[in-house]
């Protein structure tokens, strides 16, 4: 019995021959790198994306395989039922080979694996990128309901997300200035407009406390006192110890000192602990960002 293969060599041994050739019945799909053509309607599909899933759930896509840990609660269903076939960043090419998908997607952090799914199946990267979220959101849940022949259901998904964002931005209008903070345990760090999650400022219209953090994946590390200096009015907050399911200091634990204690947004109780592992795993999902919009709609709304 062949053992688990984690090497090119050893996944050409496997499915080399095992490619689905593209029949007359094929889509031209927009990826993360370029159009790709693919078999219309595939019936056995991995995917190592947790955005993907995310949209691919919301529109009732049967997903035969995915990765070990989806994060996001609202797709245990997926989590149960799907075949695992490894992880984001290693995928288990033994369970992978035995599904024999007719397509792989994968995406942002398993997006590297591209070039090697591909030698066992056919495989796009669906990436979506933190600029421009929400129109890559829309794009690829109406790129998946042509796909898998689901127009309909996509429209209105796409429907539903342009009422949470238009929610969103009357509740946070004239509510004044924000800054997105990320905690990892006991650090911190900033995000602005441009950033992976700078779509909060320019989709809703809300203003940020400061322009010029610097752009980086896990944000601009901070201190304490750089949020008491800018003292937005809102701070909303993402821990990425809790989105990936970590052990250590809670969000709130690490804001509860005295520095944040003299900010505005603490002393008016404008602290929005956003459900971490929608924006920080499952960000570009629709569900994901549904529930993000309508989250914010909720804390702005009841705010005084």
């Amino acid at each position: 019995m062949m053992k688990l293969l984690h090497s090119t060599a050893g996944i050409a041994l496997i499915l080399s021959a095992a490619i689905t050739p593209l029949t007359a019945s094929a889509v031209d799909i927009e990826t993360a790198r370029g159009v790709v053509t693919v078999t219309d309607h595939p019936t056995t599909l991995a995917v190592f994306d947790i955005p993907a899933v995310d949209t691919l759930h919301a529109l009732g896509v049967p997903i035969a395989g995915t990765v070990d840990k989806l994060f996001v609660d609202y797709l245990d269903e997926v989590q149960s039922s799907a075949t695992k076939v490894g992880s984001l960043f290693d995928p288990d090419y033994q369970a992978l080979s035995a599904l024999q998908p007719d397509l792989v997607i994968v995406g942002g952090r398993s997006a590297g694996t591209l070039d090697t799914v591909s030698k066992l199946a056919p495989a796009i990267d669906m990436s979506i990128d933190g600029n421009d979220l929400l129109i890559q959101t829309r794009e690829r849940t109406l790129q998946y309901g042509e796909l898998f022949n689901k127009s309909e259901k996509a429209d209105e998904l796409v429907a539903q997300l342009d009422v949470a964002v238009d929610k969103a931005r009357s509740a946070v209008a004239g509510k004044g200035k924000a800054l997105i903070l990320m905690t990892n345990g006991p650090k911190i760090s900033a995000f602005g407009p441009g950033s992976r999650f700078g779509w909060i400022y320019s989709e809703l219209g809300l203003e940020a406390a400061v322009d010029d953090v610097a752009i980086a994946g896990h944000g601009d590390a901070v201190s304490f006192e750089f949020v008491l200096q800018y003292d937005p009015d809102w701070l909303l907050i993402i821990d990425r110890t809790a989105a990936i399911g970590q052990e250590g200091d809670s969000a709130r634990q690490t804001l509860d000192n005295e520095l944040i204690h003299e900010t505005q947004a603490w002393q008016n109780k404008r602290l929005v602990y956003l459900n971490s592992a929608d924006l920080y795993i499952a960000g570009g999902g629709i569900q994901a960002q549904i529930r993000t919009l309508n989250q914010i709609s909720s804390a702005f709304t009841i705010a005084n």
